[in-house]
């Protein structure tokens, strides 16, 4: 009876070791150290890779915590409800875990390969990732086609010219512009676009520059764009930091084309999330539409 008790028990020793071990194989591979800005190494690698494959994060995975990485997090803990602060804890990574898939010795390979990822996850792996010297964009990236390689890093030089342009160089994309908008009303209007809607789709992000327009022309609020954008508690990405996110190509785009007129929301003042809207006022507003998360109001 005793010997057979004791080979039940290292059976059972045996098995729970393989099971806890393949589980752990399986969900967790971040290590139990909090990960925070300012951090490099194998940890902060997951973590942007993980961002990336949700949406939240467009920059390189490469280890290396910067500030890319930290506005990213705050956005991801934002629209998971968590604490925002940056800081990625047992539950930020358990979160992460349960939301996205990370292959780490793909990952791992690549960046070792001296290759840098514009996007990670929900496409063939060949699609990927791009060689180091012509990855700039993500939207340029996206195209995966090798029989594109030419347009590609002819669109990534003028991405790179433009963003390094003046702002007499941008001004001839901004054409027909009513009451003679400044290239700063343009630029910051299309950070406030990046950080308030560049998980929406393009007219989400065209009736975010629309309301801010609608506001200017309003009596109720201030008549500059800066005014409007930096109006205390009027915009989350102002309260955030996510302001001074580097707009992409679609949030100026969107830009300008409310600016030239095209107004989604049907002259709306104010627009709210409906899942994360806590203010009783917001919900009092006469309601015009909803894009994508927003209903847009006046």
């Amino acid at each position: 009876m005793k010997k057979k008790i004791t080979i039940c028990l290292i059976i059972f020793t045996i098995s729970s070791f393989f099971f806890i071990d393949g589980k752990d194989n399986q969900v967790h591979g971040f290590s139990n150290q909090v990960v925070q800005h300012g951090a490099t190494g194998d940890d902060v690698i997951e973590l942007q890779a993980r961002l990336q494959y949700l949406g939240f994060y467009n920059g390189d995975i490469d280890g290396v915590f910067g500030w890319g990485t930290y506005w990213a997090l705050r956005n991801f803990q934002y629209e998971f409800g968590m604490e925002i602060d940056g800081l990625a804890g047992q539950e930020v990574k358990q979160k992460l875990e349960k939301a996205s898939e990370f292959d780490k010795t793909y990952v791992h390979e690549q960046i070792q390969k001296g290759k840098k990822f514009t996007h990670y996850g929900g496409m063939d792996k060949e699609k990927q990732t791009e060689p180091s010297p012509n990855t700039t964009n993500q939207q340029d990236s996206q195209d995966g086609d090798a029989g594109q390689q030419s347009k590609q890093q002819g669109n990534n030089q003028q991405d790179q010219n433009q963003s390094e342009a003046t702002e007499e160089d941008l001004e001839p994309t901004a054409v027909n512009m009513p009451q003679g908008f400044s290239q700063n009303d343009i630029q910051i209007m299309a950070n406030a676009v990046y950080g308030e809607a560049r998980g929406e789709p393009f007219e989400g992000q065209v009736a975010v520059a629309s309301v801010i327009l609608n506001r200017v022309e309003s009596s109720t609020f201030p008549n500059t764009v800066s005014g409007v954008i930096f109006e205390p508690r009027a915009f989350t990405a102002v309260s955030d930091g996510q302001i001074w996110l580097t707009p992409n190509d679609n949030a100026k785009r969107a830009v300008l084309d409310a600016i030239n007129g095209w107004d989604p929301t049907g002259e709306a003042l104010y627009y709210f999330n409906p899942d994360t809207a806590t203010s009783d006022w917001i919900w009092s507003r006469q309601q015009i539409k909803r894009i994508g998360k927003h209903i847009f109001c006046i």
